[in-house]
Protein backbone atom coordinates (compact mmCIF):
# COMPACT_ATOMS: atom_id res chain seq x y z
CA UNK A 1 0.00 0.00 0.00
CA UNK A 2 3.02 2.27 0.70
CA UNK A 3 4.65 1.60 -2.20
CA UNK A 4 1.56 2.35 -4.73
CA UNK A 5 0.61 5.43 -2.44
CA UNK A 6 -2.55 4.05 -1.64
CA UNK A 7 -3.75 2.98 -5.22
CA UNK A 8 -6.54 0.83 -5.42
CA UNK A 9 -9.54 0.15 -7.25
CA UNK A 10 -12.67 1.12 -5.56
CA UNK A 11 -15.78 -0.89 -5.33
CA UNK A 12 -17.61 0.24 -8.37
CA UNK A 13 -14.24 -0.55 -10.53
CA UNK A 14 -14.24 -4.46 -9.29
CA UNK A 15 -18.28 -4.55 -9.89
CA UNK A 16 -17.96 -3.34 -13.06
CA UNK A 17 -14.76 -5.80 -13.78
CA UNK A 18 -16.87 -8.78 -12.84
CA UNK A 19 -19.83 -7.53 -14.49
CA UNK A 20 -17.95 -6.84 -18.10
CA UNK A 21 -15.62 -10.34 -17.75
CA UNK A 22 -18.50 -12.78 -16.60
CA UNK A 23 -17.44 -15.13 -19.30
CA UNK A 24 -13.77 -15.18 -19.13
CA UNK A 25 -13.94 -15.15 -15.00
CA UNK A 26 -16.00 -18.43 -15.92
CA UNK A 27 -12.96 -19.54 -18.79
CA UNK A 28 -10.26 -19.02 -15.96
CA UNK A 29 -11.95 -20.84 -13.61
CA UNK A 30 -12.38 -24.07 -16.24
CA UNK A 31 -9.10 -23.26 -17.73
CA UNK A 32 -7.24 -23.89 -13.64
CA UNK A 33 -9.04 -27.09 -13.71
CA UNK A 34 -7.49 -28.41 -16.64
CA UNK A 35 -4.13 -27.26 -15.21
CA UNK A 36 -5.30 -29.52 -12.65
CA UNK A 37 -5.51 -32.59 -14.83
CA UNK A 38 -2.41 -32.01 -16.00
CA UNK A 39 -0.76 -31.63 -12.81
CA UNK A 40 -1.94 -34.69 -11.90
CA UNK A 41 -4.23 -33.95 -9.11
CA UNK A 42 -7.46 -35.59 -9.54
CA UNK A 43 -8.42 -38.95 -8.72
CA UNK A 44 -8.83 -42.12 -11.18
CA UNK A 45 -12.04 -40.16 -12.81
CA UNK A 46 -14.64 -40.21 -9.43
CA UNK A 47 -16.37 -37.02 -8.68
CA UNK A 48 -18.81 -36.29 -6.37
CA UNK A 49 -22.12 -34.54 -7.14
CA UNK A 50 -24.07 -32.45 -4.91
CA UNK A 51 -26.48 -29.00 -4.82
CA UNK A 52 -26.39 -26.57 -1.91
CA UNK A 53 -28.75 -23.92 -1.49
CA UNK A 54 -27.26 -19.76 -1.10
CA UNK A 55 -28.79 -16.96 0.19
CA UNK A 56 -30.42 -14.03 -2.45
CA UNK A 57 -29.80 -10.98 -1.73
CA UNK A 58 -33.85 -10.88 -1.66
CA UNK A 59 -35.68 -10.95 2.05
CA UNK A 60 -38.26 -13.69 2.21
CA UNK A 61 -40.63 -11.21 3.03
CA UNK A 62 -39.74 -9.73 -0.27
CA UNK A 63 -40.98 -13.47 -2.15
CA UNK A 64 -44.12 -14.20 -3.04
CA UNK A 65 -45.97 -17.53 -3.87
CA UNK A 66 -49.66 -17.85 -4.12
CA UNK A 67 -49.82 -19.63 -0.62
CA UNK A 68 -47.67 -16.22 0.55
CA UNK A 69 -49.68 -14.06 -1.43
CA UNK A 70 -53.15 -15.51 0.24
CA UNK A 71 -51.77 -15.41 3.30
CA UNK A 72 -50.30 -11.87 3.46
CA UNK A 73 -53.80 -10.37 1.65
CA UNK A 74 -55.86 -12.41 4.28
CA UNK A 75 -53.78 -11.06 7.05
CA UNK A 76 -54.50 -7.45 5.85
CA UNK A 77 -58.40 -8.39 5.04
CA UNK A 78 -58.62 -9.09 9.08
CA UNK A 79 -56.59 -6.35 10.03
CA UNK A 80 -58.70 -3.78 8.25
CA UNK A 81 -61.65 -5.49 9.67
CA UNK A 82 -60.42 -4.86 13.09
CA UNK A 83 -59.85 -1.11 12.97
CA UNK A 84 -63.55 -0.55 10.94
CA UNK A 85 -64.86 -1.95 13.82
CA UNK A 86 -62.79 0.59 16.29
CA UNK A 87 -63.99 3.30 14.02
CA UNK A 88 -67.89 2.02 14.38
CA UNK A 89 -67.29 2.27 18.14
CA UNK A 90 -65.66 5.34 18.05
CA UNK A 91 -69.14 6.75 16.08
CA UNK A 92 -71.17 5.84 18.96
CA UNK A 93 -69.13 7.20 21.51
CA UNK A 94 -69.18 10.73 22.58
CA UNK A 95 -65.86 12.17 20.72
CA UNK A 96 -63.64 13.46 23.80
CA UNK A 97 -60.38 14.22 21.24
CA UNK A 98 -59.71 13.72 17.37
CA UNK A 99 -57.10 11.55 17.56
CA UNK A 100 -57.57 8.03 18.70
CA UNK A 101 -59.95 8.20 15.05
CA UNK A 102 -57.45 9.67 12.91
CA UNK A 103 -55.57 7.17 13.59
CA UNK A 104 -57.12 4.57 12.84
CA UNK A 105 -58.18 6.07 9.70
CA UNK A 106 -54.46 6.60 9.13
CA UNK A 107 -54.03 3.25 9.38
CA UNK A 108 -56.84 1.47 7.37
CA UNK A 109 -55.59 3.95 4.49
CA UNK A 110 -52.22 2.39 4.75
CA UNK A 111 -53.73 -1.36 4.69
CA UNK A 112 -55.85 -0.83 1.57
CA UNK A 113 -52.58 0.77 -0.14
CA UNK A 114 -50.42 -2.76 0.69
CA UNK A 115 -53.26 -4.24 -0.62
CA UNK A 116 -53.60 -2.77 -4.11
CA UNK A 117 -50.03 -3.42 -4.03
CA UNK A 118 -50.09 -7.02 -3.00
CA UNK A 119 -53.14 -7.32 -6.34
CA UNK A 120 -50.91 -5.62 -8.62
CA UNK A 121 -47.89 -8.85 -7.84
CA UNK A 122 -51.33 -11.02 -8.04
CA UNK A 123 -51.57 -10.32 -11.55
CA UNK A 124 -47.98 -10.68 -12.04
CA UNK A 125 -47.57 -13.78 -9.77
CA UNK A 126 -50.65 -15.43 -12.69
CA UNK A 127 -48.04 -14.18 -15.35
CA UNK A 128 -44.99 -16.36 -14.08
CA UNK A 129 -44.44 -19.57 -15.24
CA UNK A 130 -43.29 -21.22 -11.61
CA UNK A 131 -46.34 -18.69 -9.91
CA UNK A 132 -43.40 -17.42 -7.68
CA UNK A 133 -42.18 -13.30 -7.86
CA UNK A 134 -39.22 -11.91 -5.98
CA UNK A 135 -39.15 -8.06 -5.96
CA UNK A 136 -35.47 -7.61 -5.03
CA UNK A 137 -33.80 -10.42 -7.08
CA UNK A 138 -36.56 -11.31 -9.75
CA UNK A 139 -34.58 -14.35 -10.91
CA UNK A 140 -34.11 -15.51 -6.93
CA UNK A 141 -36.64 -18.39 -5.85
CA UNK A 142 -37.90 -20.06 -2.73
CA UNK A 143 -36.73 -23.09 -1.82
CA UNK A 144 -36.22 -25.59 0.97
CA UNK A 145 -32.54 -26.12 2.54
CA UNK A 146 -31.21 -29.10 4.16
CA UNK A 147 -31.97 -28.44 7.11
CA UNK A 148 -35.97 -28.13 6.31
CA UNK A 149 -36.10 -24.48 6.33
CA UNK A 150 -37.14 -21.94 3.43
CA UNK A 151 -34.48 -19.58 2.14
CA UNK A 152 -35.02 -17.35 -1.21
CA UNK A 153 -32.34 -17.96 -3.15
CA UNK A 154 -30.10 -19.86 -5.97
CA UNK A 155 -29.29 -23.73 -6.06
CA UNK A 156 -25.36 -24.54 -6.76
CA UNK A 157 -24.31 -27.39 -8.12
CA UNK A 158 -20.79 -29.00 -8.10
CA UNK A 159 -18.84 -32.04 -9.18
CA UNK A 160 -16.05 -32.53 -6.99
CA UNK A 161 -13.22 -34.72 -7.68
CA UNK A 162 -12.65 -37.04 -4.87
CA UNK A 163 -8.70 -37.21 -4.29
CA UNK A 164 -8.17 -33.48 -3.11
CA UNK A 165 -11.88 -32.22 -2.81
CA UNK A 166 -11.29 -29.89 -5.78
CA UNK A 167 -14.44 -28.43 -7.51
CA UNK A 168 -14.74 -29.90 -11.24
CA UNK A 169 -17.59 -28.15 -12.46
CA UNK A 170 -20.26 -25.81 -10.99
CA UNK A 171 -23.22 -24.38 -11.85
CA UNK A 172 -26.19 -22.06 -10.21
CA UNK A 173 -29.92 -22.56 -11.06
CA UNK A 174 -33.13 -21.67 -9.70
CA UNK A 175 -34.88 -24.48 -9.01
CA UNK A 176 -34.93 -25.60 -6.01
CA UNK A 177 -34.36 -29.61 -6.40
CA UNK A 178 -31.80 -31.58 -8.33
CA UNK A 179 -33.85 -34.29 -10.25
CA UNK A 180 -32.52 -32.52 -13.42
CA UNK A 181 -28.77 -32.07 -13.13
CA UNK A 182 -27.14 -35.48 -12.90
CA UNK A 183 -26.28 -36.20 -16.06
CA UNK A 184 -25.54 -32.43 -17.32
CA UNK A 185 -22.90 -31.88 -14.35
CA UNK A 186 -21.05 -35.30 -15.05
CA UNK A 187 -21.21 -34.47 -18.66
CA UNK A 188 -19.28 -31.24 -17.70
CA UNK A 189 -16.99 -32.38 -15.24
CA UNK A 190 -16.04 -35.20 -17.95
CA UNK A 191 -15.35 -32.94 -20.72
CA UNK A 192 -13.64 -30.32 -18.31
CA UNK A 193 -11.52 -33.33 -17.04
CA UNK A 194 -10.69 -34.79 -20.66
CA UNK A 195 -11.35 -38.11 -19.78
CA UNK A 196 -13.23 -40.66 -21.82
CA UNK A 197 -14.61 -42.52 -18.79
CA UNK A 198 -15.95 -41.34 -15.12
CA UNK A 199 -18.28 -42.62 -12.13
CA UNK A 200 -20.08 -40.61 -10.55
CA UNK A 201 -21.81 -40.37 -7.27
CA UNK A 202 -25.60 -38.17 -5.89
CA UNK A 203 -27.56 -38.39 -3.09
CA UNK A 204 -31.40 -40.05 -3.43
CA UNK A 205 -32.02 -36.14 -4.48
CA UNK A 206 -30.43 -37.13 -7.87
CA UNK A 207 -32.42 -40.33 -8.59
CA UNK A 208 -34.39 -40.04 -11.66
CA UNK A 209 -34.89 -43.20 -14.33
CA UNK A 210 -34.11 -40.72 -17.28
CA UNK A 211 -31.18 -38.89 -16.16
CA UNK A 212 -29.06 -42.14 -14.83
CA UNK A 213 -30.05 -43.57 -18.43
CA UNK A 214 -28.60 -40.26 -20.21
CA UNK A 215 -25.40 -41.05 -17.82
CA UNK A 216 -25.71 -44.76 -19.18
CA UNK A 217 -25.88 -43.57 -22.78
CA UNK A 218 -22.62 -40.78 -22.32
CA UNK A 219 -20.83 -43.71 -20.82
CA UNK A 220 -21.02 -42.43 -17.51
CA UNK A 221 -21.16 -44.81 -14.94
CA UNK A 222 -23.73 -43.49 -11.87
CA UNK A 223 -24.26 -44.50 -8.48
CA UNK A 224 -27.15 -43.24 -7.24
CA UNK A 225 -29.30 -44.53 -4.31
CA UNK A 226 -33.04 -45.51 -4.86
CA UNK A 227 -35.55 -43.61 -3.56
CA UNK A 228 -38.08 -44.65 -0.62
CA UNK A 229 -41.39 -43.88 -1.88
CA UNK A 230 -42.62 -47.16 -2.19
CA UNK A 231 -46.28 -46.74 -1.02
CA UNK A 232 -46.45 -50.62 -0.02
CA UNK A 233 -43.18 -50.72 1.76
CA UNK A 234 -44.65 -48.02 3.84
CA UNK A 235 -47.70 -49.86 4.85
CA UNK A 236 -45.42 -52.64 5.65
CA UNK A 237 -46.21 -54.62 2.17
CA UNK A 238 -43.95 -56.14 0.11
CA UNK A 239 -42.13 -53.76 -2.27
CA UNK A 240 -41.42 -53.79 -5.76
CA UNK A 241 -37.66 -54.79 -4.83
CA UNK A 242 -39.12 -58.21 -3.53
CA UNK A 243 -40.22 -59.57 -7.28
CA UNK A 244 -37.42 -60.92 -9.26
CA UNK A 245 -37.60 -60.28 -13.04
CA UNK A 246 -36.18 -63.31 -15.19
CA UNK A 247 -35.04 -61.68 -18.32
CA UNK A 248 -34.82 -65.04 -20.02
CA UNK A 249 -38.86 -65.46 -19.86
CA UNK A 250 -39.62 -62.01 -19.18
CA UNK A 251 -41.79 -62.62 -16.10
CA UNK A 252 -41.63 -61.69 -12.70
CA UNK A 253 -41.51 -64.19 -9.65
CA UNK A 254 -43.20 -62.76 -6.70
CA UNK A 255 -42.39 -63.57 -2.58
CA UNK A 256 -45.12 -66.49 -3.18
CA UNK A 257 -42.68 -68.08 -5.95
CA UNK A 258 -45.34 -67.29 -8.17
CA UNK A 259 -44.96 -66.02 -12.10
CA UNK A 260 -46.60 -62.72 -12.99
CA UNK A 261 -46.43 -62.62 -16.81
CA UNK A 262 -46.59 -59.39 -19.27
CA UNK A 263 -50.14 -58.23 -19.91
CA UNK A 264 -49.88 -55.32 -21.63
CA UNK A 265 -47.72 -52.06 -22.41
CA UNK A 266 -48.63 -48.34 -22.07
CA UNK A 267 -47.03 -44.74 -22.40
CA UNK A 268 -46.78 -42.49 -19.64
CA UNK A 269 -44.76 -39.23 -19.73
CA UNK A 270 -43.35 -40.13 -22.13
CA UNK A 271 -41.99 -43.84 -20.86
CA UNK A 272 -42.92 -47.14 -21.84
CA UNK A 273 -44.24 -48.94 -19.08
CA UNK A 274 -44.77 -52.98 -19.37
CA UNK A 275 -47.28 -54.66 -16.82
CA UNK A 276 -47.32 -57.58 -15.03
CA UNK A 277 -49.57 -59.48 -13.17
CA UNK A 278 -51.05 -63.05 -11.98
CA UNK A 279 -54.63 -63.41 -12.31
CA UNK A 280 -55.43 -65.90 -9.24
CA UNK A 281 -53.67 -63.39 -6.66
CA UNK A 282 -56.83 -64.11 -4.65
CA UNK A 283 -56.14 -67.54 -3.90
CA UNK A 284 -52.67 -66.59 -2.68
CA UNK A 285 -52.31 -67.21 1.59
CA UNK A 286 -50.00 -64.20 1.49
CA UNK A 287 -52.05 -61.51 -0.50
CA UNK A 288 -52.92 -59.23 3.01
CA UNK A 289 -48.99 -58.53 2.67
CA UNK A 290 -48.73 -57.96 -0.97
CA UNK A 291 -51.96 -56.30 -2.02
CA UNK A 292 -54.94 -54.72 -1.15
CA UNK A 293 -55.84 -54.88 -4.75
CA UNK A 294 -57.66 -57.85 -7.13
CA UNK A 295 -54.01 -58.61 -8.27
CA UNK A 296 -50.98 -57.25 -7.79
CA UNK A 297 -49.29 -55.58 -10.92
CA UNK A 298 -45.33 -54.44 -11.42
CA UNK A 299 -44.74 -51.58 -14.00
CA UNK A 300 -41.50 -52.31 -15.28
CA UNK A 301 -39.51 -49.55 -17.52
CA UNK A 302 -38.60 -50.50 -20.83
CA UNK A 303 -34.72 -49.21 -19.62
CA UNK A 304 -35.37 -50.87 -16.30
CA UNK A 305 -31.98 -53.07 -17.19
CA UNK A 306 -29.94 -49.66 -16.26
CA UNK A 307 -31.59 -48.86 -12.92
CA UNK A 308 -30.99 -52.49 -11.88
CA UNK A 309 -27.47 -52.25 -12.85
CA UNK A 310 -26.95 -49.05 -11.02
CA UNK A 311 -28.68 -50.56 -7.51
CA UNK A 312 -26.21 -53.76 -7.97
CA UNK A 313 -22.86 -51.92 -8.47
CA UNK A 314 -24.44 -50.08 -5.08
CA UNK A 315 -24.62 -53.12 -3.26
CA UNK A 316 -21.26 -54.09 -4.30
CA UNK A 317 -19.75 -51.08 -3.27
CA UNK A 318 -21.65 -49.53 -0.08
CA UNK A 319 -18.51 -47.34 0.38
CA UNK A 320 -18.89 -45.13 -2.04
CA UNK A 321 -22.07 -43.18 -0.58
CA UNK A 322 -19.56 -42.82 2.39
CA UNK A 323 -17.40 -41.16 -0.11
CA UNK A 324 -19.92 -39.14 -1.61
CA UNK A 325 -20.70 -37.50 2.01
CA UNK A 326 -16.85 -36.53 2.83
CA UNK A 327 -16.20 -35.36 -0.57
CA UNK A 328 -18.75 -32.79 -1.38
CA UNK A 329 -20.28 -31.19 2.48
CA UNK A 330 -16.03 -30.16 2.49
CA UNK A 331 -16.04 -27.40 0.23
CA UNK A 332 -19.58 -26.17 0.41
CA UNK A 333 -18.62 -25.58 4.08
CA UNK A 334 -15.92 -23.69 3.17
CA UNK A 335 -17.75 -21.45 0.18
CA UNK A 336 -20.51 -20.61 2.70
CA UNK A 337 -17.84 -19.62 5.35
CA UNK A 338 -15.96 -16.95 3.11
CA UNK A 339 -19.28 -15.83 1.76
CA UNK A 340 -20.83 -14.75 5.21
CA UNK A 341 -24.20 -15.46 6.59
CA UNK A 342 -25.96 -13.43 3.31
CA UNK A 343 -23.89 -15.34 0.96
CA UNK A 344 -24.29 -13.69 -2.66
CA UNK A 345 -23.96 -10.22 -2.95
CA UNK A 346 -24.96 -9.80 -6.25
CA UNK A 347 -28.40 -10.11 -8.22
CA UNK A 348 -29.65 -11.88 -11.20
CA UNK A 349 -29.18 -15.65 -12.51
CA UNK A 350 -25.86 -14.15 -14.54
CA UNK A 351 -24.32 -12.19 -11.82
CA UNK A 352 -24.62 -14.72 -9.00
CA UNK A 353 -22.95 -17.92 -11.67
CA UNK A 354 -20.02 -14.85 -12.10
CA UNK A 355 -19.99 -14.17 -8.43
CA UNK A 356 -19.82 -18.09 -7.62
CA UNK A 357 -17.11 -18.48 -10.73
CA UNK A 358 -14.41 -16.05 -8.61
CA UNK A 359 -15.67 -18.22 -5.34
CA UNK A 360 -14.55 -21.56 -6.99
CA UNK A 361 -11.45 -20.03 -8.50
CA UNK A 362 -10.33 -18.66 -5.18
CA UNK A 363 -10.73 -22.38 -3.63
CA UNK A 364 -9.16 -24.32 -6.10
CA UNK A 365 -6.23 -21.83 -5.91
CA UNK A 366 -5.89 -22.56 -2.69
CA UNK A 367 -6.17 -25.60 -2.37
CA UNK A 368 -3.43 -26.35 -4.97
CA UNK A 369 -1.25 -24.14 -2.90
CA UNK A 370 -1.75 -26.23 0.44
CA UNK A 371 -1.14 -29.39 -1.89
CA UNK A 372 1.91 -28.28 -3.62
CA UNK A 373 3.11 -25.13 -2.21
CA UNK A 374 2.87 -21.42 -3.54
CA UNK A 375 6.44 -21.76 -5.69
CA UNK A 376 5.27 -24.70 -7.30
CA UNK A 377 1.87 -23.31 -8.40
CA UNK A 378 3.18 -20.02 -9.68
CA UNK A 379 5.68 -22.27 -11.92
CA UNK A 380 2.86 -24.46 -13.56
CA UNK A 381 0.85 -21.50 -14.28
CA UNK A 382 3.96 -19.89 -15.88
CA UNK A 383 5.20 -23.29 -17.83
Amino acid sequence: MWLTGRLMPDFKTIANFRKDNAKGIRGVCRQFVVLCQQLGLFSEHFVAIDGSKFKAVNHRDRNFTSAKLKRRMEEIESSIALYLKGLDAADREEPKTAGPKGGLEEKIAKLKEQMKALQTIEVQLEESPDKQISLTDPDARSMMSSGGKGIVGYNVQTAVDTKHHLIVAHEVINVGHDLDQLSSMAQQAREVMQVESLSVVADRGYYKSGEILACHEAGITAYVPKTLSSRAKFDGRFGNDEFVYDADNDVYVCPANQVLIWRNSYIDKGKKLDVYWRSNCQACSIKAQCTPARERKIRRWEHEAVLEEMQARLANAPQVMTIRKQTVEHPFGTLKQWMGATHFLTRRLGGVSTEMSLNVLAYNLKRVMNILGTQNLVKALAA
